[in-house]
């Protein structure tokens, strides 16, 4: 092999893990549940630009949040519940440790229903056919929600101690 074509190979091979290692890490696995496709993501700042970039190309996002969460944290399991509205049939059930959920939902009328540490908010959400809808769900932050944050225990007990 001539050593000038090896390097070029080399070069592009180095160029093209670059890029495929960069993807891996904010393109999050699409998962299924009772056959419907789901995206959840979001826990890094690159993780979090792709699922807002990524966003208007599926039927349906939904955001979670703590009101006057500290910046970088988020609900860490968030159960999904999606009815049809009309019906009460149950769609989609799954949980999230991110922020950010992206479903391929059907057009139609459902209820949402996402839970957090025992209290559940409830969202209808109304899907058509070529956009995308969009529910937020935002905990109110006079709860104490430091373990469904993802807190180790010391960090609960100083945020205790501390009256953060």
């Amino acid at each position: 092999m001539n050593p000038t074509r090896f390097w070029h190979s080399a070069a592009a091979l180095a160029i093209f893990g670059m890029f495929t290692s960069a993807q891996a890490l904010t393109n999050p696995p699409i998962r299924v549940a009772q056959g419907i496709e789901y995206m959840c993501g979001g826990k890094s700042s690159a993780e979090a630009a792709f699922m807002q970039t990524v966003a208007p190309r599926w039927a349906a996002t939904f955001e979670f949040a703590v009101s006057r969460g500290k910046p970088g944290q988020f609900p860490s399991d968030v159960k999904v519940v999606v009815r049809d509205r009309y019906s009460g049939r149950l769609v989609m059930e799954t949980a999230t440790g991110s922020p950010f959920m992206l479903a391929r939902l059907d057009p139609g009328a459902y209820e949402v229903e996402a839970t957090l540490a025992g209290i559940t908010l409830q969202q209808p959400l109304t899907v058509f056919n070529g956009l995308s809808a969009k529910a937020q769900f935002v905990w109110p932050s006079n709860v104490d929600f430091a373990a469904a944050m993802g807190l180790p225990r010391a960090e609960q007990q100083a945020s205790v101690r501390t009256g953060n």
